[in-house]
């Protein structure tokens, strides 16, 4: 007979009551989401409608996985891509909706897909202490404000009659002018530097790209002194012709860099 020792003996003791745990577990999961594909959805929408985000993200992964070809599940899709967004889970949101795009090109909803994916970039664009303290958002890479503008764009484009489409086009104008804002910045930074080319390029590009936005005086009247540092005076004249003929006001795009949390400045 094989007498073990109190450490192998205390050792197995360990290993079962961890596998009676996770078989613990286990059951729990599964009783949380057991039943039919409507009941699970229902429960789901219910977590939903109560803002309890990670519960409903629970519920409608379970019932994806459960049930993937049902009615409910494809509308769970759409569903999830929301909680995931308020459950701040940006990334699988994205993904998300990504895959409901790649597999449902012609689905009914499917313009609800690119507006989430808007909205999750669009939030990614500063955080909620930035957005606080009024922080100038403008010095950074809009990264986020891209992605975003795109997704609106598609949205907008390929589906007119969406019902997200005001909204929509309403964000756009905002993140024009915040992807406008962000080249001026980078051609005032040229300009310092000396770079006149480069200025002349980027104010020529928010001209060019971003019609209309708050920022095309000022592109204007850095594009004409670009010109004028690189001894280009046609070229800097005819910028200044198009200013004048249009009567651009010179500080349209300026704004005040003075927060109450800058008294230095």
């Amino acid at each position: 007979m094989i007498h073990s020792s109190p450490v192998a003996r205390s050792l197995v003791a360990t290993c079962a009551l961890a596998l009676v745990l996770l078989a613990g577990c286990h059951r729990g999961e599964k009783d949380e989401v057991k039943g039919s594909p409507e009941f699970i959805y229902k429960s789901a929408k219910q977590d939903l409608d109560n803002s309890n985000w990670q519960a409903a993200v629970q519920k409608y992964e379970a019932l994806e996985a459960r049930f993937p070809f049902s009615d409910p599940a494809k509308q769970g899709q759409l569903d999830l891509m929301y909680a995931y967004f308020r459950n701040r889970e940006n990334e699988s949101a994205v993904d998300q909706a990504d895959q409901f795009i790649r597999e449902n090109p012609t689905h009914p909803r499917v313009d609800y897909a690119h507006y989430i994916k808007g909205l999750v970039y669009f939030e990614g664009g500063a955080n909620w202490l930035e957005r606080f303290f009024h922080a100038d958002i403008t010095k950074r890479p809009p990264q986020e404000a891209r992605q975003s503008f795109q997704s609106f764009q598609t949205l907008t484009q390929q589906y007119p009659k969406s019902p997200y489409y005001n909204d929509a086009r309403q964000r756009m104008i905002y993140l024009r002018n915040r992807l406008a804002e962000y080249e001026i910045e980078v051609a005032r930074y040229y300009m310092r530097r000396g770079a006149y080319v480069g200025a002349a390029n980027r104010a020529r590009g928010v001209i060019e790209t971003y019609d209309g936005a708050p920022s095309t005086p000022e592109a204007l009247k850095i594009a004409a002194e670009a010109y004028r540092k690189l001894g280009i005076q046609d070229l800097a004249s005819m910028v200044d012709g198009v200013r004048a003929q249009n009567q651009l006001p010179e500080d349209l795009s300026q704004k005040s860099d003075k927060h109450w949390w800058k008294f230095w400045n």
